[in-house]
């Protein structure tokens, strides 16, 4: 009686492997649409960042990043035992979070990353509408701990307020799916931010007071410039995580995303603001914003 053998190739595997994921990542029609989308929203902000009195647009959105920066700093703080005293916004994109004790090596770079990190989830969330429900389910529990910590800053109250007011006026457009865009676009826009101060405050101006400058002093092994770098590519890996997140996890069609979300926490009456097609929602979070600022 003979036998046969035969020989494992590893590289089968990995081709086998390759292929799985390049399945799982094809994006659906409804998912084009979603990343299509994304991809308008990255080249508004790109425009409406460098054009005056338009940037205005923006601004409340530049605010809400900062603030997830800040509250990152906040939860590290509170998750290595530290005790926050205080969170403060100001006029000029600028922030302060007060903190004692806690481990500084995690704290710091806890701005950076922590809103990178909270930008790729809503990215991923932006894929389903229940998923943005979820998402700005948990963006009010972090804004209530934001308004407790910064309860003696005007600003803070302000921008999450009117934050507050603008995804419920989305939860009632298009049965959600406005909120889902929405979800999707505060995701780009803390993302794209987050890039964007990492190149300016620690790599590009070199300055003594950014996060990166303190960390380098704690640790004493790499200039802040470094630090920058490697935070700044961490930040671009949650962005792309958070676009393959959302392509992997929600292939539900926009009708199917639809039948859930009359399911999950409905609006009574809001019928009445369905679209015909979801990509009608798609520009809305920035028209309602543009006359809210405009107003």
């Amino acid at each position: 009686m003979s036998a046969t053998f035969y020989d494992h190739d590893e590289s089968t595997n990995y081709v086998l492997v390759a292929r799985d994921f390049g399945n799982r990542i094809r994006p659906t029609d409804t998912q084009r649409t979603t990343l299509i989308v994304a991809g308008i929203y990255v080249i508004a902000i790109a425009i409406l960042w460098h054009v005056p009195i338009l940037n205005f647009i923006i601004y409340p959105f530049k605010l809400l990043t900062v603030g997830f920066h800040e509250m990152s700093h906040a939860f590290a703080g509170v998750l290595t035992c530290g005790r926050i005293h205080s969170i403060e916004l100001d006029p000029d994109e600028g922030g302060a979070t007060r903190i004692s004790g806690g481990i500084p090596w995690i704290t710091l770079p806890a701005g950076y990353l922590g809103s990178s990190f909270i930008g790729a989830a809503l990215i991923a969330c932006g894929f389903d509408t229940n998923a943005s429900k979820v998402a700005s389910i948990v963006l009010a529990v972090f804004f209530l701990f934001t308004l407790w910590w910064a309860r003696r800053n005007l600003l803070t109250w302000v921008l999450i307020l009117g934050m507050s007011g603008l995804i419920v006026l989305f939860w009632f457009v298009g049965g959600g799916s406005a909120l889902r865009y929405f979800v999707l676009f505060i995701g780009v826009m803390s993302c794209l931010y987050v890039l964007w101060d990492v190149i300016d405050d620690t790599i590009a101006r070199k300055i003594n007071s950014s996060d990166a400058s303190a960390f380098a002093h704690i640790c004493g092994c790499l200039p802040s410039q470094v630090w920058g770098v490697i935070w700044l590519i961490i930040a671009f890996i949650f962005f792309a995580l958070g676009v393959i997140v959302g392509l992997v996890a929600f292939k539900e069609s926009a009708a199917q995303q639809a039948q859930d979300a009359s399911h999950f926490l409905p609006v009574p009456g809001s019928g009445a603001l369905t679209f015909a097609s979801p990509v009608l929602a798609a520009p809305f979070p920035l028209m309602a914003l543009a006359l809210t600022v405009l107003l």
